[in-house]
């Protein structure tokens, strides 16, 4: 099984959509996928809820970090989810714990390992032991982000912060782990969006994930009301019947692909210690 962590340290970037649409895509193509929600907002949960596709385990996912005992088996189906609950809030204010709460999450995440192909696992923007146990388990980090100078100034906050930086993780956590790279969402074809992508590409160049040949060919989400639409559902954007969200995935498959072959391929990784961030 291959774990795929969303993770930005900045809310309201649209990650959850990403990691929506990602199990929902990963799915489409054959692959067995396990969605753990560690989120206490339920934005991963939700959707997946709604949409009837994902088989929602009997236990939340605090239990993957504080069961004293073995956990009920996982519904036996390809695609399961792990719903976030508020008593994740929790874990943080027991620092005593937070060594055998990262290693009960790995030894979880050990234990269905067969069962599945990839677990895509959604963060909460806030640096905690959540997001320390999710990516010092990993095998790649994906990092969501907006198009504006707060988030881009994040970046090195994703890399470099002293506790939750994927250079701290992987030096001391996790050797294995290695980012996918950065997602540019919520696109709009503005001037200012347009001028904000050129410096991301020119700034973040390595960071970057490729699609094509082309001097703007990178991985990215635009805005649009029928991705919000589908997550408000739970809808399966490709399966709606507008003609809007029936473009919007032929734009966004490119990027969806690429971002999966990745995963499920585990090569062509981006390492952190060398991209251009200071």
């Amino acid at each position: 099984m291959k774990t795929l962590v969303l993770c930005n340290q900045k809310g309201g970037v649209g990650k959850s959509a990403v990691a929506t649409l990602l199990a929902h895509y990963l799915v489409h193509r054959g692959q067995r996928v396990l969605a753990i929600d560690l989120d206490h907002q339920g934005n991963l949960s939700k959707p997946l809820r709604l949409s009837g596709r994902a088989a929602v385990s009997s236990f939340a996912a605090d239990a993957l970090f504080t069961a004293a005992a073995p956990l009920q088996p996982l519904p036996d189906k390809p695609f399961a989810l792990v719903p976030g609950d508020r008593a994740l809030l929790g874990l943080e204010r027991q620092p005593a714990l937070h060594t055998p709460f990262a290693r009960q999450f790995r030894s979880f995440l050990a234990a269905v390992d067969a069962r599945f192909d990839v677990c895509v696992i959604d963060t909460n923007p806030n640096p905690d032991i959540r997001v320390i146990a999710a990516l010092a388990s990993a095998d790649c980090v994906l990092s969501p982000i907006q198009l504006n100078q707060e988030a881009m100034d994040g970046v090195s906050g994703l890399l470099n912060h002293d506790r939750v930086g994927l250079r701290k993780i992987k030096a001391v956590l996790n050797p294995k782990l290695a980012l996918i790279g950065l997602l540019p969402t919520m696109v709009e074809p503005t001037p200012f969006q347009k001028a904000n992508f050129v410096q991301v590409v020119q700034q973040y160049h390595g960071l970057m994930i490729r699609i094509g040949d082309g001097p703007g060919a990178f991985a990215s989400i635009p805005r649009r009301s029928c991705i919000a639409e589908a997550q408000a559902d739970g809808a399966v954007l490709w399966e709606m019947k507008k003609t809007a969200a029936r473009d919007t995935w032929r734009e966004i498959e490119p990027s969806l692909a690429r971002i999966a072959d990745i995963v499920t391929a585990h090569a062509a990784i981006k390492e952190p210690s060398h991209a251009t961030a200071a």
